[in-house]
């Protein structure tokens, strides 16, 4: 058992080795590189993603025209009877001619045909 104690003290304390020739000064550069490398990669994927789609919203709400299908956040659908400063009027029901009035922050999508307007051409 003594032995085996021997063994595992001699593995556990470092090497000799000889005295440095000078300082030895680690290099910072290249111990952070790998941590400012994930801090960009964060920065990308958790800024810029939501920056694109801020972008994509704003230039669908100053394109808002009349008769545009659009969907606001509530989940109503209508057609676009009129666009104002802040707010849009839409026609929900085409027979009873409801009208409804909502800000223009209100709105999620713009509907073209049936189908989502891809802005991003």
């Amino acid at each position: 058992m003594t032995h085996f104690w021997s063994i595992i003290a001699q593995a556990a304390s470092p090497p000799a080795t000889s005295a440095p020739s000078g300082p030895q000064q680690p290099n910072f550069l290249k111990s952070f590189l790998p941590i400012l490398a994930a801090i960009g990669v964060l920065y990308f994927f958790m800024f810029r993603g939501g920056q694109k789609d801020k972008k994509r919203l704003r230039k669908m709400l100053a394109d808002l025209k009349r008769n545009d299908r659009i969907q606001t956040i509530g989940g109503v659908r209508g057609t676009v009877v009129d666009v104002r400063d802040d707010e849009v009027v839409i026609k929900v029901d085409e027979s009873s001619n409801v009208r409804m009035r909502f800000a223009r922050s209100a709105i999620k999508e713009v509907f073209e045909g049936g189908s989502i307007v891809d802005v991003k051409k």
